[in-house]
């Protein structure tokens, strides 16, 4: 029996983005940009790395920048070309050509289960990845890279976790899992506790924004009963599919940035400037001279 493979990737990106108002009444929170490049395009280039060659992005009213980032400018590089700046032409055209992409509307806010309902026809009955635009990893291999090489061992549903110590854990979910003795990176998940007490974790691996799920999911999140507000959990489906089939967690190596945060977005912003050939020693030497 022939492996399956993870070939298409899915953006929930139709939130309102309201932590990073007046910002985002008229720009999505996805494209705001972290140095000089929008946070959805780090987790489009991610999944691309990781072998993706199908991007589906959940929108919703407002994120039509998203589409036009990602399409053909012919005007912008006309421009470009005509003035002879092709390093910037080449950057143009590199952001178009990136992948295919297709997008469908999520028109309520019903939860993150419920945008990635909203993928099912595009993605069929096959294993896909899920990526949240604003948890930007910064790792030498790309995180999900990593998993879908685990996803490889595995073949079964893998979920990013990272080790988050004291209270903090109580803003996760968190998985009861027990490590693989084989490659303890990998854990074997019994259970998930969404947002639990500190002294109520079952562990301190907190669930981040990435995702390897294979297909039954849809139908369990069609099946699951809504929370609070009417919202389809994507961690309730997840649960559900314990019943069927193994799930495992895995500790990524890379650092993660919440820039969906706005202390978070800074911290990231200094970070990706710093580690930048053309910015970076500029940009120290002012920090160095600036009054803490």
């Amino acid at each position: 029996m022939s492996k399956m493979k993870i070939r298409k990737a899915v953006f929930p990106a139709a939130g309102m983005g309201t932590r990073f108002l007046p910002a985002t009444k008229a720009t999505p929170k996805e494209m705001l940009p972290l140095v000089d490049k929008p946070l959805i395009q780090y987790g489009v280039e991610e999944a691309v790395a990781a072998g993706c060659t199908e991007i589906i992005i959940i929108t919703g009213r407002g994120k039509s920048t998203m589409e036009d980032h990602f399409d053909k400018s012919y005007e912008l590089e006309s421009m470009l070309e005509a003035r002879g700046k092709t390093a910037l032409l080449k950057i143009a055209q590199n952001v178009s050509s990136i992948a295919r992409i297709t997008y469908t509307r999520q028109k309520e806010a019903l939860g993150l289960g419920h945008a990635v309902l909203q993928a099912r026809e595009l993605v069929g009955n096959e294993p896909f990845a899920v990526i949240l635009p604003d948890d930007i990893v910064d790792a030498q291999t790309p995180c999900l890279k990593q998993m879908v090489e685990a996803f490889d061992e595995v073949q079964s549903s893998i979920l990013g976790s990272e080790v988050v110590e004291g209270p903090a854990i109580s803003a996760y979910g968190c998985l009861d899992c027990t490590p693989l003795a084989a490659n303890p990176r990998l854990m074997e998940v019994k259970n998930m506790v969404e947002k639990p007490k500190f002294e109520e974790a079952p562990s301190q691996n907190a669930i981040i924004g990435r995702y390897i799920l294979t297909p039954r999911v849809f139908d369990l999140l069609e099946t699951i009963t809504p929370g609070a507000g009417g919202e389809l959990q994507l961690t309730d489906g997840i649960k559900a599919l314990l019943q069927y089939e193994k799930v495992y967690g895995f500790t990524y190596e890379g650092k993660r940035h919440d820039a969906g945060d706005k202390l978070g977005f800074l911290k990231a912003t200094v970070e990706f400037a710093l580690k930048r050939d053309d910015l970076g020693p500029a940009f120290r030497a002012w920090l160095k001279e600036f009054p803490l």
